[in-house]
């Protein structure tokens, strides 16, 4: 049965179809309680997409990472603005880099460890933060020790050559950079072949002073650490070499020991011909890396988006700058020098997680809270409105009497009132019908039990009507009350 409110309206009012255009001018369909739960639902479900897509946007939005590095003009800092500008060019870049220039590496390490970095690059044989977790393995570092030819000096006599590390006790040794970790390694070397570092004179400058230095003969021997194919080493190589002679690289045939005793540091070996026609044959030394670290706090998903970044554009960048080619991933191990991020190490592993994989949990529980939260809401609805859904019943039941009285009445004026009476109650029943506290069903049985007191009233109002004049008015006096 389709409900007509007008028609309602229209069988009810006493005033006739005038009174109910001016009562109810512009009736509208009222929206049952089904059809509320369901804008309430399809609005639920808006959030939680609005929800969803925010969350995936601030999960996806590109991050920008600041990178400790120095010192300046460094090889590490060329190499990480040359990430920088290969990651801004990079189309959907999850992660932008920020390079924050420092004096060095112990400078780096300490903007990592006090939280004014994300990232840094430091050096493997220092002291690492705690809060520092590798992310890949920017190059590997060699230390190079060497004795210039002897000069030829008139009326002296030359002092005895140096072909070993043992012999350096009592010599002068010069240490390319001015970063305190290549005086370190120089007195790790010297210890471990039992040279007292307190029997030599060790003296320290700058790269770039370190042509100039050994043309003077300011040192004995020399030590430099840097890549093997370093163009500080290269260039100071070549400064040494002198009247026709060239350097000598001093084995350090004790690495292997070296690297027991501090795991800092590997066994290496420097190429023959590393540094132009130095050494003639392989030499054995020490070396060691310099790594990309993370903060401990930062992202898991952040970090290996930096790291399946850096590795994808490392080939691409190694024709530009050979330097790039050297980075290698992190050691996973759990023994590793420096643990590795958990984030690079789901990169390496294979085991990096999706969107989904990640807020999976997330969107699954705020769907269910969300679903909690409706139906919570529906049942508080449904309890705020128990009292107009039982005033409701009480009125229908009124009703419902008032076809009986209808029935039994024997004066227009009676029939009067209960009509008035009935309009009351229409009013009454369609608030509860728009305000969502009953349902169609509810108001098709009350529209039922209208058309009922309507027939009623009709049929009654038609008897009173056809009755002979003198018991109309009989009727009327007892329904006054006296007769």
């Amino acid at each position: 049965m389709k409900l007509s409110l007008k028609r309602l309206f229209a069988r009810s009012m006493t005033g006739g179809p005038d009174l109910v255009e001016s009562i109810a001018p512009s009736p509208r369909s009222p929206r049952s309680a089904k059809r509320q739960l369901t804008f309430v639902s399809l609005a639920g479900l808006m959030a939680v997409l609005g929800i969803a897509a925010g969350a995936y946007y601030f999960a996806m939005r590109p991050v920008t990472l600041k990178v400790a590095v120095g010192p300046a003009s460094s090889d590490d800092l060329k190499v990480v603005q040359t990430l920088a500008q290969a990651f801004n060019n990079q189309r959907n870049s999850q992660i932008r880099l920020r390079p924050l220039p420092t004096d060095g590496a112990v400078a780096s390490a300490q903007a990592l460890a006090d939280g004014k970095a994300d990232l840094a690059i430091i050096r493997g044989d220092l002291d690492v933060p705690k809060n520092a977790q590798a992310v890949a393995t920017l190059r590997k570092n060699v230390a190079v020790l060497w004795v210039p030819p002897a000069a030829k000096a008139k009326g002296k006599k030359a002092p005895p050559k140096i072909t070993k590390i043992a012999q350096l006790a009592g010599r002068r040794i010069g240490v390319i950079g001015r970063t305190q970790a290549n005086v370190n390694l120089l007195k790790v070397i010297l210890k471990q072949y039992g040279v007292d570092p307190n029997k030599v004179e060790i003296i320290q400058f700058p790269a770039n002073e370190a042509a100039e230095a050994i043309r003077s003969q300011r040192a004995d021997a020399y030590i430099a650490a840097g890549p093997v194919n370093s163009k500080i080493t290269t260039d100071a190589m070549l400064a040494s070499s002198r009247d026709g002679g060239t350097p000598t690289i001093l084995a350090i045939d004790l690495a292997e020991a070296i690297a027991q005793n501090h795991p800092a540091y590997e066994s290496a070996d420097i190429p023959a011909g590393s540094f132009g026609s130095v050494p003639e044959e392989e030499v054995k030394t020490v070396s060691f890396a310099h790594y990309i670290v993370a903060r401990k706090g930062l992202s898991e998903s952040t970090v290996a988006a930096f790291t399946r970044q850096l590795f994808s554009i490392r080939q691409a960048l190694k024709n530009e700058f050979p330097l790039a080619a050297k980075i290698e991933t992190p050691d996973t191990d759990k023994d590793a020098t420096i643990p590795a991020h958990p984030g690079a190490a789901a990169y390496v592993d294979g085991e990096e997680k999706t969107f989904l994989d990640r807020y999976s949990d997330f969107i699954w529980w705020g769907l269910m809270a969300l679903s909690a939260m409706g139906s919570a809401g529906a049942w508080f609805a449904s309890y705020l409105k128990k009292d107009e859904r039982n005033n409701n019943s009480s009125l229908r039941e009124r009703l419902l009497a008032m076809i009986a009285a209808a029935r039994k009445s024997e004066a227009s004026e009676e029939l009067d009132l209960l009509q008035t009476e009935a309009d009351e109650i229409l009013r009454e029943t369609l608030q509860c019908f728009e305000h969502g506290a009953i349902e169609e069903g509810a108001l098709i049985a009350f529209n039922i039990a209208l058309e009922q007191f309507h027939n009623a009233v009709a049929d009654r109002r038609a008897l009173l009507t056809s009755l002979p004049q003198h018991l109309q008015r009989t009727a009327q006096l007892r329904a006054t009350g006296t007769l």
